[in-house]
């Protein structure tokens, strides 16, 4: 493991200064940060300029954190609303309060508690028809012409004469 550090507090990789680029070494400061910006809904290539690497090397050594883009949000807000509570021990409750009403608003028009169900009657439901087979549907199909073409209106003159 690398024990020197770059300008941007990267670890610089033992093979640096020999030949080819020197691979990427992912951080934990790196797999939080691309979390952090996964978050905030930031594309894979917005990411990867940020962390100066290219597509491939982000999919590469962050694929695990890639692959929770869609939770990416509800991780990190859960991870605030961790650390404010806790901070409601020491006293701290305004920052608390202050993600619980965010968190409500954002729930607003949703049911945030589980509300206990009114018992159903028994509703009787229309049935459904029975569902059509390939060859019934394509039956049906040929037994109604499409009146908008010549063919079609012909075909339905005929089949009028036929069933008078």
């Amino acid at each position: 493991m690398a024990t020197n550090f770059d300008l941007f507090g990267d670890p610089i990789p033992a093979n640096h200064g020999g030949r080819g680029r020197p691979e990427h070494v992912p951080t934990v400061e790196n797999r939080n940060r691309v979390n952090m910006l996964l978050a905030m809904g930031w594309s894979n290539e917005r990411i990867a300029a940020a962390l100066r690497v290219t597509l491939p090397t982000l999919r590469k050594h962050y694929f695990s954190e890639l692959r929770y883009r869609a939770v990416a949000r509800d991780r990190l807000d859960a991870t605030l609303l961790m650390k404010a509570f806790q901070g409601v021990d020491k006293g701290r409750l305004g920052p608390f309060l202050k993600l619980v009403e965010r968190n409500d608003l954002m729930n607003f028009g949703q049911t945030s508690r589980p509300v206990a169900a009114a018992p159903v009657e028994a509703e009787t439901k229309p049935a459904k028809p029975a569902k059509l087979g390939k060859k019934e549907e394509a039956l049906l199909a040929a037994h109604q012409p499409n009146t908008g073409s010549p063919m079609g209106e012909l075909m339905a003159r005929r089949q009028q004469g036929l069933n008078s």
